[in-house]
């Protein structure tokens, strides 16, 4: 199989958002595993894993959201905030952010000279969807994989992905089998 272009980033294959007891579980999580587990081989060494994380102390109308989900104030090394097993131990690479969106400088450095950023994980309807944009902003191709990824319901999977290909050519969904076949 010839390798991918761009840069595979998989969005908080987290713990907090996998395990079906916690407040943030993410339905359809397994699905997107499966999606990202087919993925992972094409990109190589081009894969960074992205964590959320709480702040130390939340500041501006962090502090209403952490109101409101108080359970989530918890350290980095919390076991919440791990990756889940399955990519943990494939992980080389991870960028931290306690923001939504993983565009970060850290997530821009990785992206490099590529300027191709391919998106998988959860939650389409926040964290995939806030990557997306800010990073199309910035100038960067940006493809969302669909069967990689998964919302916090089937509904707002399915609105976020619309919202992100109304942004095309800057941000293009696609699913595994089509960006696969992409890749010969």
């Amino acid at each position: 199989m010839t390798s991918a272009t761009g840069l595979l980033t998989v969005i908080d294959m987290q713990r907090v958002f996998a395990e079906p007891e916690s407040p943030w579980a993410t339905p359809r999580f397994a699905e997107a595993a499966e999606g990202v587990r087919r993925l992972l081989p094409a990109f190589g060494d081009r894969v960074t894993f992205t964590r959320f994380l709480a702040p130390d102390r939340p500041t501006g109308t962090w502090r209403a959201y952490y109101e409101q989900w108080p359970f989530a104030l918890q350290p980095p090394d919390a076991p919440l905030w791990r990756l889940t097993d399955e990519f943990a131990t494939v992980a080389r690479h991870v960028v931290d952010a306690p923001t939504f969106g993983k565009w970060t400088p850290g997530l821009a450095q990785r992206a490099g000279t590529e300027r191709r950023l391919v998106l998988a994980g959860v939650s389409t309807d926040c964290c995939v969807l806030s990557t997306a944009v800010a990073a199309a902003d910035a100038g960067v191709e940006v493809v969302v994989v669909s069967d990689a990824c998964a919302g916090a319901d089937d509904d707002s999977h399915a609105k976020a992905l619309h919202v992100m290909d109304l942004y095309r050519p800057l941000i293009r969904v696609t699913t595994v089998a089509e960006l696969l076949a992409e890749t010969g």
